[in-house]
């Protein structure tokens, strides 16, 4: 490892991972494969000026697409560590060689994920396509699974509506604008820093290593290096690797921290911890007098024994479910 925290290599990323990752190395995989729809055509599409596209696009053809898919997806398998978990973004037309290609690993599906984007394709005999897949899937055992829930927001922060941030952020749609960038050198498809942040920040911790089997323009590892996370990238295009190697070399080592979003209000600081006999009769005592005395809605009081007991809505919804608020049942355990 060197002292800018990522190696990228300007290599397949199937022959790259087995020539550089050894087994069970990385934490996080997030990756954007080829589109596999002559993907150097888009622009016809899209009617968008390609001056500023660094040329050089690698595409995967339709026939070969399933085989490809099989054995980078197996590689991934491989260098995952137990418990490490890896996003796959993809459209529709090759989504079921990715799906096929996952089912013959040993990967666990945790979440399919809609990200909806802020355009798509103008079309006149058929809905507009304006969202993307993002497969996001965990190497067993889940007992060693990173996913930290409360990294940008606590259960007690509430939308203007009132309603849960926390609950929002951890919906299984995701709807974030792509970045515009005219006149500026890009890749065909680059994946916006916010969606990065977003599977980076839930699925891995500071020092873990992020790797992207499909660099591009190597926004994962900026924002890998930006967290600071350990970046490992490859990418096939010699153009693309030259031009954004120097970019990399610029990024300073947890430069995105200071701004991140960041919970706010208490931290359940007992979340996990085994409750005791005397808790729990504390617990039921003063929902009935929320329910009872102050005819408070079951909802209203199980956030203010959140607060009280430092412990998470599900943790005592489950408690007054388990004893169905019965001092008997809590003396029989």
């Amino acid at each position: 490892m060197n002292d800018k925290n990522f190696n990228c290599y300007n290599i397949d990323c199937i022959e790259g991972s087995k020539k550089y990752l050894k087994d069970n190395f990385v934490d996080l995989i997030i990756t954007d494969p080829p589109y596999g729809i002559d993907g150097h055509l888009l622009h016809k599409h899209y009617k968008r000026n390609e001056d500023f596209v660094i040329d050089g696009y690698q595409e995967v053809g339709i026939k070969e697409y399933p085989e490809f898919s099989k054995k980078w997806i197996k590689e991934a398998e491989r260098v995952l560590r137990p418990g490490g978990s890896i996003y796959i973004v993809s459209g529709y037309t090759n989504l079921v060689h990715i799906l096929n290609a996952l089912r013959e690993t040993s990967l666990v599906e945790r979440n399919h994920i809609i990200w909806k984007y802020n355009f798509g394709v103008y079309t006149q005999k058929k809905f507009v396509s304006s969202h993307y897949h993002i497969l996001y899937y965990i190497k067993p055992p889940e007992s060693e699974i990173t996913f930290n829930t409360n990294c940008r927001y606590n259960q007690s922060q509430k939308t203007e509506n009132g309603r849960s941030k926390l609950y929002n952020d951890m919906q299984d749609v995701w709807q974030i604008n792509k970045k515009y960038k005219p006149q500026e050198k890009k890749n065909k498809n680059e994946l916006p820093e916010e969606l990065l942040l977003k599977m980076i920040l839930y699925s891995s911790n500071p020092n873990d290593v992020v790797c992207d089997f499909f660099g591009g323009s190597f926004s994962t590892i900026k924002v890998a290096i930006g967290t600071a996370r350990y970046g490992i990238g490859f990418e096939l295009n010699t153009n693309s690797f030259t031009e954004h190697l120097k970019e990399l070399e610029e990024t300073e080592n947890g430069f995105l921290l200071e701004n991140l979003i960041k919970p706010e209000g208490f931290n359940i600081k007992n979340k996990g911890k085994k409750w005791t006999k005397e808790e729990i009769e504390s617990l039921i005592t003063k929902y009935k007098h929320f329910t009872e005395v102050e005819k408070l809605s079951k909802k209203k009081s199980i956030e203010k024994l959140s607060l009280e007991f430092d412990r998470g809505n599900f943790s005592i919804k489950n408690i007054l479910e388990k004893y169905n608020t019965d001092f008997t049942q809590i003396i029989a355990d």
